[in-house]
C-alpha cells in the first residue's frame, strides 16, 4: 500500500505524467520490498508552490507506507523519485521536498475497511 503524492509546479503532459508514474510505481516498490500492485502514485502538476522565495521548478512529496521505511530505504527513495522528477520534469534536487509516513495497518483503508 505505499502511496506516493508528487506535488509540482510545472506544467505535465500525459506521456511525461505516464512515464514518471511507471518510473516511480517500478522505484518504490523495489526500493520499499512491496509489489509493484500495492504501489498507488498520485502526480498533481501546475500546482502553485513557491520555494527559496521563488516560483522556478520546483516540487514536494509524500510517500506513506506500512512498514518498509527507514533511514537507508528513505534515502534511496528520496534519491530516486528526485532523479526521476530531475530528468522528465527538469526540477534541480536541491528543489525537491519528500516527507514519509510509516503508518500502522489500523491507520489506512481499503476495499472497505482496514488492512
Amino acid at each position: 500500500m505505499p502511496t506516493l503524492n508528487l506535488f509540482t509546479n510545472v506544467p505535465v503532459d500525459a506521456v511525461t505524467a505516464s512515464d514518471i508514474l511507471r518510473d516511480s510505481t517500478k522505484a518504490v516498490a523495489k526500493i520499499i520490498g512491496k509489489p509493484e500492485s500495492y504501489v498507488m502514485i498520485l502526480l498533481n502538476e501546475s500546482v502553485p508552490i513557491a520555494f527559496a522565495g521563488n516560483e522556478a521548478p520546483a516540487a514536494y512529496g509524500e510517500l506513506i507506507s506500512i512498514g518498509g521505511l527507514g533511514q537507508s530505504v528513505n534515502g534511496k527513495l528520496s534519491s530516486t523519485i528526485s532523479e526521476i522528477l530531475e530528468t522528465k520534469l527538469s526540477i534541480d534536487g536541491s528543489r525537491f521536498y519528500i516527507k514519509f509516513y510509516d503508518v500502522e495497518r489500523s491507520f489506512f483503508g481499503f476495499n472497505g475497511s482496514t488492512f
